[in-house]
């Protein structure tokens, strides 16, 4: 038993309660060996045998790794233990895989995409560039303007629905919020060229629209706006009940108490949501592939003409696969990997800020 010191002396806590809090020498002794053999074991089939890295791991570590850990639960805690040890190691390891497959790929953009990356790459397009001419000529420059113009017409209209879906949801009392929900959740899974056929089978074959950066930004508001919609959903049910109590309680209509007392306290992740919008579509390809024409020159009207994005720069050169088009490619990639991260960092301070402001 251990005992609680000061004014709640009385409250006692029996050591079995937290059993995860003892580290016998026995635990730690077999949990070392449950962790070292299988690697040990993995490392020599695999040389001695010439299995593939991600082979051994998936087809001999881990059904090892799950067996040392199960036996060594069973001599630490019998046989309950065993269940608590297969998720263990298997949530674990999946998790472990994914980063070091996510390490994997950042390594191998910024390894090559470094090779090509200039302020000559970053600011000019690609007009009169072939796959066999020099890498000092030419650029991604027309492209970063591309995928600019067409995620921010795109997120002209996506923003205020998907914050007018996620408001109506949580603050309306309407019978046709539950609808509203269901239609929403779906949409958050519609696939990216599902997305794109829709609109090219509504606005292209029937020749309402040409090939243009309009017809994307359409298609790329599909994907953002529940999104978005999803997002200030859950943000604006993590500010407490209270406010909007307290709010109504002094007189205030439902409507200046939602605009001066819930929105301001939830802004912060609002803006979350939004950038976390932003990135959901800034790497979409298969949309722009099917709804764009690709062009070398610069172009920054939806309206007209050919218009080219980072995805679909990518794409093109890749394709090519010759001279140096592939380290284009690579630079693009690298390119539109940092507009990611920007993205994902700005989410992450203001997600911090918000996290700060609370625990005041």
């Amino acid at each position: 038993m251990t005992m609680v010191s000061g004014e709640n002396s009385l409250l006692v806590r029996p050591v079995e309660a937290t059993p995860w809090s003892t580290r016998t020498k026995k635990m730690l002794s077999l949990s070392s060996l449950a962790s070292i053999l299988p690697i040990v074991a993995t490392v020599f089939i695999a040389m001695s045998k010439d299995i593939p890295a991600a082979t051994a791991l998936l087809s001999i570590f881990l059904p090892l790794q799950v067996i040392a850990s199960s036996m060594a639960a069973v001599l630490v805690g019998g046989r309950r233990g065993v269940a608590d040890a297969i998720l263990t190691v298997t949530v674990l390891f999946f998790v472990f895989f994914v980063l070091l497959m996510m390490l994997s790929i950042i390594t191998s953009v910024i390894i090559k995409g470094s090779q090509t990356i200039s302020l000559q790459f970053v600011f000019f397009n690609n007009n009169y560039v072939t796959a066999n001419t020099s890498l000092e000529y030419g650029g991604v420059g027309h492209a970063i303007l591309g995928s600019l113009v067409i995620v921010s017409l795109a997120s002209v209209f996506a923003i205020p629905l998907g914050m007018g879906v996620g408001i109506f949801i949580t603050e309306s009392r309407s019978p046709m919020r539950g609808a509203v929900k269901f239609v929403t959740q779906s949409m958050t899974g519609l696939p990216s060229i599902v997305a794109g056929l829709f609109i090219y089978s509504l606005f292209i074959i029937t020749g309402v629209f040409d090939k243009t950066g309009l017809t994307a930004a359409i298609a790329l508001l599909l994907l953002m706006m529940p999104t978005v919609a999803r997002l200030t959903e859950e943000v604006l049910l993590l500010v407490p009940q209270e406010l909007r109590s307290a709010a109504l309680a002094l007189g205030a209509p439902r409507h200046k108490a939602f605009f001066q007392v819930v929105l301001p306290a939830a802004r912060s992740g609002i803006v979350t949501a939004i950038l976390l919008g932003l990135a959901r579509i800034v790497g979409e390809t298969a949309p722009l592939l099917l709804l764009t024409t690709v062009g070398q020159a610069t172009n920054v009207n939806p309206f007209s003409g050919s218009i080219t994005a980072l995805p679909t720069y990518i794409f093109q050169w890749v394709g090519v696969g010759s001279g140096t088009a592939d380290q284009r490619a690579w630079g693009a990639a690298l390119v539109l990997l940092t507009l990611v991260g920007i993205i994902f960092i700005l989410a992450r301070l203001l997600s911090r800020t918000k996290f700060k402001a609370k625990g005041k």
